[in-house]
């Protein structure tokens, strides 16, 4: 066991060393510059697209696999402008020096939904610049590997980075924090039963319920037919109940 520790404490003073010596060479510190760069561009670009409301690759097919996703995820109202904003924020982050780690760890979870997207339906657009963006992200994080190895499961506890784990804990029970914790999981469970007075539901059946024996109930057929038939975007139908 004695072994093996110190062949893995070998291995990683080994790759330490590796490490030091990357952050020492100016090519690395230029293609280090370089993948900040373009992936910050390539993020703004297709963020702003999204905030402004737009189809993202507008001249894609609806019926294309890609085209239909997209088709869908440009009617999911402020959750595809949402994506945009993360995207943009995750790019700006990327060019300030004291906010690049924080970028690319945004930028990785975005980034690999997309390659995986991209590979899933064979995406040409996007088949060999994701995968690519994917490696600069890593490449990024690892430049920032003597920050991260401290978050990582192979390193010790550090007490010049965090604080040292306590000899003896409180058991003080902090009353007001969890009473906070609890009004806010009553407050979010209020919210999905109570915080929409309409609903599209699963099925058109299920729809038709909530407007049953109500002066709204054939207004509300309408809306639901609109949702449910004819496939039409939730921001569209809504209109139809002048919400």
């Amino acid at each position: 066991m004695k072994k093996q520790e110190a062949t893995l404490t070998l291995i990683f003073s080994k790759l330490e060393d590796y490490y030091r010596s990357i952050k020492q060479n100016r090519w690395h510190w230029i293609l280090y510059i370089i993948c900040r760069a373009l992936l910050a561009f390539a993020f703004i670009a297709a963020g702003l697209v999204k905030i402004f409301g737009e189809r993202f690759a507008s001249g894609l097919s609806e019926l294309h696999p890609m085209g239909a996703y997209l088709e869908a995820l440009h009617h999911t109202g402020y959750y595809y402008t949402f994506i945009g904003y993360a995207q943009v924020v995750a790019g700006i982050f990327l060019l300030i020096p004291q906010t690049v780690l924080l970028g690319a760890m945004i930028y990785l979870p975005i980034i690999v939904n997309i390659w995986i997207l991209s590979f899933a339906v064979r995406f040409e657009g996007s088949f060999v610049s994701s995968p690519l963006m994917v490696l600069a992200n890593l490449y990024i994080l690892a430049w920032h590997y003597d920050k991260l190895k401290y978050i990582l499961p192979f390193n010790c506890h550090s007490n010049t980075v965090s604080l040292p784990k306590p000899k003896k804990y409180e058991t003080k029970f902090p009353v007001v924090f969890f009473i906070g914790v609890f009004s806010t999981m009553c407050f979010t469970v209020w919210l999905a039963h109570f915080g929409y007075s309409v609903m599209p539901r699963n099925s058109f059946k299920d729809c038709n319920s909530q407007f049953t024996n109500t002066e709204n109930e054939l207004i509300g057929q309408e809306f639901c037919q609109c949702i449910h038939i004819s496939g039409k975007p939730l921001s569209e139908c809504l209109k139809i109940l002048g919400n």
